[in-house]
């Protein structure tokens, strides 16, 4: 018998074998599994673009929404407002979370403060985000300090944030080498000095993520701004004033017309949930050319 057939009678026996059967259903539960998974997110994707797609026009980023019953309108308002809470709450997140993730990672030495602190995140990470609208509720707005506004929102939206950014910090520093810290240390640099010059730039692309992702999950709440930045019809107010008033933001425009019963209001709704996927699209496609630019 040649050695050919023998190799072939050798693949034969191992492709019958158990071993290799086993292996064979598991990869395919596993694809299945994964369409399974996929399913939901192309079946949402496709709706929101179907039904929104039709509605997109030079108005609806140009005018306020219509009235009950009337189909001439728009979402400016609201676009505009999404874009201020969310700044307003990425203004607050970012340093805090940045710099308590730094503290976690390098100067606390995981003592007993650090284990604290991070067992909070975590259980920060999974508290529901209507009780982050209902703390900054009754910590800004029933106590009267600002009232329902896009500050009271921001605030609401950066409790959320927080957690995403902390962890996602703390991990991306983690990950760079100690002999980096050591090398800048070796060479005269303070603790704080190589942190700051040599640490941080090496994690920037893991912060980033970080913060787009935090940013996404602020942008698509609801149940925080109804309790804070509550809804108007109308421009938001460009001076400072503005900001302590109730503004429009795009997700609790969406859940108001969705539940209306005027086909007019039921398509901007579709819109303005087209218009929220298309802004966490563009916020993950900026962040990684800005990483791109940043490290290479």
């Amino acid at each position: 018998m040649t050695s050919s057939a023998v190799k072939s009678l050798n693949l034969k026996k191992e492709s019958n074998s158990p071993r290799t059967i086993v292996g064979n259903i598991m990869t395919g539960i596993s694809a299945l599994c994964v369409i399974v998974t996929v399913i939901p997110l192309v079946a949402v994707i496709y709706f929101v673009v179907v039904q929104g797609f039709s509605r997109l026009n030079t108005d609806l980023f140009t005018k306020l929404p219509p009235p009950p019953g009337l189909s001439d309108g728009g979402l400016a308002n609201a676009i505009i407002g999404t874009l201020v809470v969310v700044s307003i709450a990425t203004a607050i997140a970012v340093p805090f979370g940045v710099m308590a993730a730094i503290y976690l990672s390098e100067f606390s030495g995981n003592n007993k403060t650090a284990l604290t602190i991070r067992f909070a995140t975590n259980v920060l990470s999974g508290v529901p985000s209507i009780l982050a609208g209902v703390f900054a509720y009754g910590l800004l707005v029933s106590s009267g300090i600002v009232g329902f506004s896009s500050v009271a929102g921001g605030v609401a939206l950066a409790v959320l944030m927080l957690p995403t950014i902390i962890r996602t910090t703390d991990e991306a520093l983690k990950i760079i080498p100690q002999d980096i810290r050591w090398a800048a240390l070796g060479v005269g640099a303070y603790n704080y000095q190589a942190v700051i010059r040599i640490v941080l730039p090496a994690a920037l692309p893991g912060i980033l993520t970080g913060v787009t992702l935090a940013i996404a999950r602020a942008a698509g709440e609801t149940a925080p701004l109804l309790f804070t930045a509550l809804y108007s019809n109308f421009w938001p107010n460009v001076s400072m004033k503005g900001l302590f008033e109730p503004i429009a933001t795009l997700a609790v425009l969406v859940y108001n017309f969705a539940i209306v019963p005027f086909p007019a209001q039921n398509q901007l709704a579709w819109a303005g949930a087209l218009i929220l996927v298309t802004l966490v699209l563009f916020t993950s496609v900026i962040a990684r050319f800005a990483i791109r630019r940043k490290v290479y």
